[in-house]
């Protein structure tokens, strides 16, 4: 028998492995996932594409659909009662629960509709979230500078020919497909292992000119392929939207890199730690993989702001362990 996305959360919360506020919180994000892909699927047809004419916190032009996921994301968690409060990569500052809410253990971050550059080619884009517990207290910035290691629950939706949600609360990781005649998830995949060792990469190669010494070897030592120093031949992939390519590290291994480079030297990264560096690693983790920056273990890095970027190199874990070599070696 199929297991929907509800029966799989109630098995949970019987079990004890969650509470019953985490159970409605991620049906809350499997729910709002559904009315942004209604969106997303209708694109043109409901005048949601193009630009918004407005900047996200980060100066980077927005998207109406940017600006219209996190309208639906906003509304739609804070009637759940189970947060105290939220963030997300479209918003400067986090958003308490308003008093007229009740008040959860729970704060939720998100990047409401993630790869906005593929919006209007119809390439896969997606929604990220972390979920961690709430201090004490009023809900400020600060609340949320708490290190990856202690979410409690993380995942994606990837909106492609499958709408899909993949998420972990801390045992293991399971998959969901949205079937759209009856508008349930159902359990697709579970017990995820990511090989330690593989011949794939996903890197933007446009850039290599403005990396650091370490990861411009690495690649170049991936690219010389059966003659060089890693003796295998690699192949490349790059969808230019983290959601697939972690997707894809997941379902058949690989690394995905997104390094510091030095066109803005004083950013330490592209991607954003609370948004999309924690909750991935959190992912990649559990299915057996590693996450670093290249330097230290994505998870253990403590946050300083909201907004703060790392780099990123995730996947099969022989290959992030290398990389983190090359940084040793050639920084």
């Amino acid at each position: 028998m199929s297991i929907t996305l509800p029966q799989y959360l109630l098995n949970a919360v019987q079990k004890q492995e969650i509470d019953n506020d985490l159970a409605v919180l991620i049906s809350s994000v499997a729910q709002l996932s559904k009315v942004i892909n209604d969106k997303v699927t209708h694109g043109a047809l409901a005048g949601v594409l193009g630009f918004a004419g407005t900047d996200n916190v980060q100066g980077e032009h927005q998207k109406k659909l940017d600006v219209l996921s996190n309208e639906i994301f906003v509304h739609g968690v804070e009637w759940t009662g189970a947060v105290a409060g939220m963030a997300s990569e479209e918003m400067d500052d986090c958003l308490p629960t308003p008093k007229q809410f009740r008040r959860g253990e729970y704060l939720i971050t998100f990047d409401p509709l993630d790869g906005s550059s593929n919006i209007d080619i119809n390439a896969p884009i997606g929604t990220i979230f972390s979920i961690t517990k709430a201090p004490q207290g009023e809900i400020t910035n600060e609340s949320f500078l708490i290190p990856g290691k202690e979410q409690v629950a993380a995942g994606y939706v990837m909106y492609s020919p499958q709408t899909i949600m993949t998420f972990s609360f801390g045992k293991g990781v399971v998959m969901f497909t949205l079937n759209m005649n009856t508008g349930d998830y159902i359990l697709t995949k579970e017990n995820f292992t990511i090989a330690p060792s593989t011949e794939e990469f996903a890197i933007n190669m446009s850039n290599m000119r403005h990396w650091a010494k370490p990861v411009k070897q690495y690649v170049l030592d991936l690219l010389a392929g059966k003659d060089g120093p890693l003796g295998k031949n690699y192949n490349m992939r790059w969808v230019a939207a983290m959601v697939a390519e972690v997707h894809r590290v997941l379902c058949r291994g690989g690394i995905f890199m997104y390094p510091w480079d030095n066109r803005k030297p004083e950013q330490p990264g592209k991607l954003r730690l609370m948004y999309e560096a924690n909750p991935m690693a959190f992912l990649i983790e559990q299915a057996g993989g590693a996450a670093s920056t290249g330097k230290i273990r994505i998870l253990d890095v403590v946050p300083e702001k909201l907004h703060q970027r790392v780099p990123v190199f995730l996947g099969a874990k022989e290959e992030v362990e290398r990389v983190v070599r090359y940084h040793q070696e050639l920084s």
